[in-house]
């Protein structure tokens, strides 16, 4: 049987998705409380690997077990044996089909950006932070860039293992909710640290280093070490990972600034 699940997590407590020989992944905290329900090993397999410090709405994960349980063993018998930052909305039986990774046709990150002198208390890990004025419509103009398909080679991290660089972005926008700049992407995929480098590339347009105009450069010249630095992971949200009807999976597409009204 394969069993999908629906994640939220706080990437601050973990040094990213992906299992570590020190167990200090989310795929690790996650198939030891797994195991305890479904009383053997099992492997969790997801559908986006979040570096260290990026959180997750969104996530969904799937995982084959022999066991037979009710679908709230898989939500509240779960959870009962993660740390309070991780934990599962939903669960639901799968066609042994379904990849959690591979089925997927869309992923949605949004990026929360406080903007003001003084860094935020406490919002310290749950959003990015730059002090100097930014200015929305020159990132907003400078966003729009990103549509469509490009080679993102300039905003791809050295150690990508992504067979391409070519990816097609679907969404690229930026809005202002007081202090805070709201960035939402969306794409069949990214690359590794793509959205952090992308972000780190808009505040430079934001504080006036350069005209919007720059991120069409960067994507034509294809080259990362012409490139701003990467952008810290705090403010880095995976929202919602698409799926095919057919799997009838209840996502339910969740965003940041919903979560977050109350601060911001």
């Amino acid at each position: 049987m394969r069993i999908a699940l629906g994640l939220s997590y706080d990437g601050a407590h973990f040094c990213g998705w992906q299992s570590q020989p020190s167990a200090c992944g989310v795929q690790d905290v996650l198939e030891m409380a797994i195991g305890k329900i479904a009383q053997h090993a099992v492997r969790v397999h997801a559908a986006g690997r979040t570096d260290t410090g990026v959180h997750a709405l969104g996530q969904v994960v799937h995982f084959d077990t022999a066991s037979v349980r009710p679908t709230s063993a898989w939500v509240r018998g779960v959870n009962a044996h993660l740390p309070a930052s991780v934990r599962v909305q939903w669960a639901h039986a799968v066609d042994d089909e379904f990849h959690a990774r591979f089925s997927a046709f869309e992923r949605s990150y949004q990026y929360l950006l406080y903007n003001a002198e003084v860094a935020p208390a406490l919002m310290v890990d749950k959003s990015g932070w730059f002090h100097a004025p930014l200015d929305f419509s020159a990132m907003a103009e400078a966003a729009s860039y990103l549509v469509g398909e490009h080679d993102f080679s300039a905003f791809r991290a050295s150690e990508c293992q992504a067979k391409s660089p070519i990816k097609r972005l679907h969404v690229a926008k930026v809005e202002v909710q007081g202090a805070y700049f709201i960035f939402d992407f969306s794409a069949t995929a990214f690359l590794q640290h793509q959205v952090r480098n992308m972000i780190g590339a808009l505040i430079y347009v934001g504080k006036g280093a350069y005209p919007p105009l720059y991120i069409k450069e960067l994507l034509l010249k294809r080259d990362r070490t012409l490139s701003p630095p990467t952008f810290s992971p705090s403010g880095l949200y995976l929202t919602a990972v698409g799926y095919d009807p057919k799997w009838g999976l209840p996502i339910v597409p969740v965003k940041v600034q919903r979560g977050m009204q109350v601060l911001i």
